[in-house]
């Protein structure tokens, strides 16, 4: 697909994913509509990509439906025209179950699952007007998998899983594309900032970088791929272990070990780098 003079509309636009995103699409000359809670952060990367394309910010909270709303159309407004949605704003409070509140379950509900489907059906008309577009998903390994101590995070992702393909099955044969990426961890705050509290599992994974998940995004906007797991080789662990849960009760030992040592490890990394920061 041409990016050239497209507007994409991205959520959790303002830092990790999905400011690298932004950048890969202002490099390929599209419109942009970032979209995040933080206003700051969001006129800091706006600031950064305006010498490039054009840029405009739209500070909310995806879980607020009006806001949803106002969105798309300030969209419409400035540019014209709204041919991509990234959903990639998400959010994740870690534990079992009983150790998380009720009002943190329910935002991990409304920010992963809730508030892509209802972006993606207020954004249907307008691509559709376009003529084209592309609706594209940012998921989790975790949705395809039994994940104790995410569970209700892994939940969210399996059913916003399950919504998009059955949506790209709804709009197959349209000019209009409906994809999933499902990376494994990836090294932003998302993770880095929060590592103690990070399952042993999540990082027996090989951990993907920001713009390689970005880049994959850009890729599903164009290509004939629904469902792209990341790395391919936790893609195929994890659809094996889905298909075989009792396999993965059987693995999940050996696994929390290689995830301790890769924590241990990468906290070293993180020291001395920061040592190193320090010193220059």
């Amino acid at each position: 697909m041409i990016f050239k003079d497209k507007t994409v509309i991205i959520t959790g636009g303002s830092e990790g994913v999905g400011a690298a995103t932004a950048r890969l699409f202002a490099e390929a000359g599209a419109n942009l509509m970032l979209v995040a809670r933080d206003k700051k952060k969001l006129e800091a990367i706006a600031e950064e990509l305006r010498d490039k394309t054009r840029v405009e910010i739209f500070a909310m909270d995806v879980s607020d439906g009006d806001a949803c709303v106002d969105v798309f159309k300030k969209a419409k407004f400035e540019f014209g025209r709204v041919d991509i949605l990234v959903n990639n704003a998400g959010f994740h409070a870690r534990g079992r179950v009983e150790a998380v509140g009720p009002a943190e379950l329910a935002r991990m509900v409304d920010v992963n699952l809730r508030a892509p489907i209802v972006l993606s059906r207020i954004a249907l008309p307008y691509l559709e007007e376009a003529g084209d577009g592309a609706i594209i998903n940012v998921g989790s390994l975790a949705g395809k998998v039994t994940y104790p101590g995410a569970a209700t995070y892994a939940a969210t992702k399996s059913g916003l899983r399950s919504f998009t393909l059955s949506l790209a099955d709804e709009y197959r044969g349209s000019k209009i594309k409906v994809g999933l990426v499902s990376p494994g961890p990836i090294s932003t705050a998302f993770i880095m900032d929060d590592m103690d509290q990070v399952s042993d599992l999540t990082f027996s994974q090989p951990m993907s970088t920001a713009e390689e998940v970005a880049q994959t995004l850009l890729d599903l906007c164009g290509n004939n791929i629904r469902d792209q797991a990341m790395p391919a080789r936790s893609g195929f662990l994890t659809t094996i272990l889905g298909l075989m849960p009792w396999l993965g009760r059987l693995l999940r030992p050996s696994l929390e070990r290689k995830g301790q040592r890769a924590r241990k490890k990468l906290k070293a990394e993180v020291r001395a780098t920061r040592e190193a920061e320090k010193q220059s």
